[in-house]
């Protein structure tokens, strides 16, 4: 099968798209500079970071995908995706530069009539103001004239069974109509709905109201849980009643914070200071305050409800369920369980873990035991706390078995356990 596409970095969104593209019968390359990632790929295995199985990823190799870190391949498709992984630094402003060195890898090889989409996470404005010079100096040509540009925020949600890739519809900024319908055209072939936005920004830009949409609610959510506990009201059965009016609410549920890879991202910490606007988004702002001091806030339950039962926290033995920021799936990035496990442990605790997806969890450089018999060790534990909701957990049977449960996830049966 000729190659038509080349998906730049195979990471959480990249290797979604190659497996979408592979399955629509277009000829796909894998382009990544990671060792790990190509061996595990050769292998039939799944990096660690794909929500894909072992299954899927052979069905992909059978059918012609291929990945490798040679560049060249870059030069022979028609359609270049640069799904290059961008996350937040320790100053809150996102890393740019794995899109900046897949745009001047790609750059190099680009030809005239390719159409270049960029899928990574990104400021708005990166589009323009980034990717495209760093196009045009290293090929020679022109956005716009001579290639085609636009923005396609990753809408994937990993475990997801009622939306696949093909159900969510894409929204797409081109530089030019022409550059939007040459985008429209490729991801009309992968999805059965394209929403074209006025231009790069736009696109851009609704990526970041969705993702911050996401984490100011739950921040709020995540207050009412503290509010409520303080004045001793049931927050799950106010989440009920407040799920039954059919217009103007849309129900967010709190937890030990937020994980996954969908950052909170205010505009003011850009890259580019001169276009900084001078302010925080304040919503913004809030929320990372607020999702960011959850963790803390579950171990000093934790620690009070051992207290309440005559225990202390120093010496305590605690196990952790669910370890991952997703039920089902083996992601951790940004799962707020080991910042919950770093404060436990401050206090002296004795931690163990279980995990049907993670078979060595590492806290602080320290490995953790993991528990072989759940409900040995459920039993064992002076506290059980449930941090993620993995759906072969039976909470009304570990409910029986542990002597204390403290669910962070509003997943037991009433009255079953202690919950956040």
């Amino acid at each position: 099968m000729p190659v038509d596409l080349a998906v730049l970095g195979l990471a959480r969104s990249g290797l979604p798209l190659a497996q979408a593209a592979t399955s629509a019968g277009i000829g796909t390359i894998g382009y990544d500079p990671d060792t790990i990632t190509l061996a595990d790929l050769a292998a039939g295995r799944p990096p660690g970071d794909t929500a894909l199985t072992a299954a899927e990823i052979r069905r992909m190799l059978s059918r012609g995908f291929r990945a490798t870190d040679d560049p060249a391949v870059l030069g022979r498709v028609r359609t270049a995706v640069i799904c290059a992984p961008t996350a937040l630094g320790p100053d809150r402003a996102l890393d740019l530069t794995p899109v900046r060195t897949a745009a001047q890898t790609l750059a190099a090889h680009l030809r005239p009539r390719t159409t270049v989409l960029i899928e990574s996470d990104v400021y708005p404005g990166s589009t323009e103001d980034l990717v495209r010079p760093l196009l045009e100096a290293g090929s020679g040509l022109r956005a716009g004239r001579d290639f085609h540009l636009a923005y396609a925020p990753s809408r994937i949600d990993p475990g997801n069974r009622s939306h696949g890739y093909a159900t969510i519809p894409k929204v797409i900024g081109g530089l030019t109509p022409a550059c939007t319908e040459a985008a429209a055209a490729f991801y009309g072939r992968l999805t059965d709905k394209v929403v074209r936005a006025r231009g790069p920004r736009e696109a851009e830009t609704s990526k970041l109201l969705e993702t911050n949409y996401r984490q100011i609610n739950i921040a709020l959510m995540n207050e009412m849980a503290v509010f409520c506990h303080d004045l001793d009201i049931d927050l799950w059965d106010v989440i009920r009643c407040a799920e039954s009016k059919p217009f103007g609410f849309h129900s967010f549920r709190p937890g030990p914070g937020v994980g996954g890879p969908g950052v909170p991202i205010d505009p003011n910490y850009l890259s580019y200071r001169s276009r900084s606007l001078g302010y925080p988004l304040r919503m913004v702002e809030l929320a990372q305050e607020v999702n960011g001091r959850m963790p803390r806030y579950v171990a000093q339950r934790a620690a009070a409800l051992l207290n309440e039962h005559g225990k202390s926290a120093r010496g305590a033995r605690v196990l952790l369920l669910g370890v991952t920021y997703k039920p089902d799936l083996a992601h951790q990035e940004g799962a707020p369980a080991r910042e919950v496990a770093t404060r436990l442990k401050e206090l002296g605790a004795q931690l163990s873990y279980h995990d049907p997806y993670v078979s060595e969890w590492r806290v602080a450089g320290q490995p953790v035991p993991r528990a072989d018999s759940l409900y040995e060790a459920a039993a064992a534990a002076d506290l059980t706390l449930l941090l993620q909701n993995h759906r072969t957990y039976d909470l009304q049977g570990l409910a029986a078995k542990a002597q204390l449960l403290l669910d962070t996830r509003g997943a037991s049966p009433t009255g079953a356990a202690h919950r956040l």
